[in-house]
């Protein structure tokens, strides 16, 4: 078993990044739809409970991978086609920017922002910094939706490399082994 990546298959810290962040990415978007869906019910309040935090987890980790895909990037399988480099690139950016931009709202709101109990900055009094509020507030969820469904055809296109027999069948490469 490779750490790193190969160019048959990815590496077991580059695979632990993806399905890990697959992990985390969906107890968000389960969060955020059950906030939009079933809000004041059991079910928001158990999944909304940590959207912050977790966020500041996808937001971490997002910044470890990019790092490390930058390190593997020439020992890497290669991509099946620029489309689908251009989805990763972008898949990579949006998990980076809705959770800056979240931040961004948060400091600018003037609250304290304590995941898990650890102070990351500190509430002011007086009033907030307004174009930072306004950017969370109008880009945080259209671009998390974005995020959604440029994941959900990530997904969508890996079945379909996996289905058709004139493609190559990439989801083996994730998995770590190749057939």
């Amino acid at each position: 078993m490779n750490w790193t990546d190969q160019q048959a298959y990815y590496g077991l810290v580059s695979r632990s990044f993806h399905w890990g962040m697959a992990l985390l990415l969906g107890w968000q978007f389960a969060g955020a739809l059950s906030r939009k869906f079933f809000e004041d019910t059991a079910l928001e309040g158990f999944f909304w409970s940590t959207h912050r935090s977790v966020g500041v987890v996808v937001f971490a980790l997002v910044i470890l991978r990019g790092v490390w895909a930058l390190a593997q990037r020439s020992h890497r399988p290669a991509s099946v086609h620029w489309l689908a480099l251009t989805g990763q690139i972008t898949l990579y950016l949006l998990t980076f920017l809705v959770p800056l931009i979240a931040l961004l709202r948060q400091y600018g709101s003037g609250r304290a922002f304590e995941p898990f109990g650890i102070p990351v900055f500190s509430g002011w009094p007086g009033e907030g910094i307004n174009w930072m509020v306004a950017l969370g507030g109008l880009l945080h969820g259209e671009l998390a939706y974005v995020l959604l469904a440029l994941i959900l055809g990530h997904v969508g296109m890996a079945v379909w490399h996996r289905q058709s027999s004139s493609q190559l069948d990439v989801l083996p490469r994730m998995w770590g082994r190749v057939d």
